[in-house]
C-alpha cells in the first residue's frame, strides 16, 4: 500500500494505542546494495496501529554500502514522524541493532571514536549514526530482530523495495 508519509506523521498525533505494549507505530526497514560498495537502496514501511494506515517509501544512492543503506532506511522512517512516538522497529541488520543497543552509547562517550586493536579510530558511517541517534532519542523504541529473507512479509517487502531502488540508480 502506497500512501504519503505525511498521513502517518499527522495521524500519529491521534490518541495512542491502548494495548498493553503502548506501541503506536511499527517501523519495518531494510537496505540493499548491488556490490558493496555499489548502487544501493533503502526502504521502510510505517504502520500506524491506531488507524491501520501504512506508508511505504524507498530511495537509492549510486555509490554506497549495505551498512549505509540499512542505516538510511531507519533514518528515513524515523524522520517521517513529526512527533515523539512509541515505536517497534523491526530490522534484519545486526549492525544497526547492535549499534542502537550498545555501540552508540560507547561511541558518544568516546567522542564518536571506537576502540580497535591499535587504539582508537573514527566510527565508520558516523554521519549516519549521529543522525540516527538524534532521531531515535525523540522516540521510545523497542527493537525486534527479524531474520532476512525468511518469509517475514514486511521485511521481504522492504527488501523488494530496497532492491528496486538500488536497480533504479544503477
Amino acid at each position: 500500500m502506497h500512501h504519503d508519509a505525511n498521513v502517518i506523521a499527522e495521524e500519529s498525533s491521534l490518541a495512542p494505542d491502548q494495548s498493553k505494549s503502548g506501541i503506536e507505530i511499527e517501523l519495518y526497514t531494510d537496505g540493499a546494495c548491488r556490490g558493496n560498495p555499489g548502487p544501493g537502496g533503502w526502504a521502510y514501511i510505517l504502520r500506524h496501529l491506531p488507524t491501520g494506515k501504512e506508508v511505504e517509501c524507498n530511495g537509492g544512492e549510486r555509490d554506497t554500502t549495505n551498512n549505509r543503506m540499512e542505516l538510511q532506511a531507519v533514518i528515513e522512517g524515523l524522520a517521517a514522524l513529526k512527533r515523539p512516538c512509541r515505536i517497534e522497529l523491526f530490522i534484519d541488520s545486526e549492525y544497526v541493532r547492535q549499534g542502537l543497543e550498545s555501540w552508540v552509547a560507547k561511541w558518544k562517550k568516546n567522542g564518536w571514536r571506537r576502540k580497535t586493536g591499535k587504539g582508537m579510530s573514527a566510527v565508520k558511517n558516523d554521519d549516519l549514526w549521529k543522525r540516527l541517534d538524534e532521531l531515535a532519542s525523540r522516540h521510545q523504541m523497542k527493537l525486534t530482530r527479524v531474520a532476512g529473507h525468511s518469509g517475514h512479509v514486511e521485511n521481504d517487502r522492504c527488501d523488494e523495495l530496497a532492491v528496486e531502488a538500488a536497480e533504479a540508480v544503477r
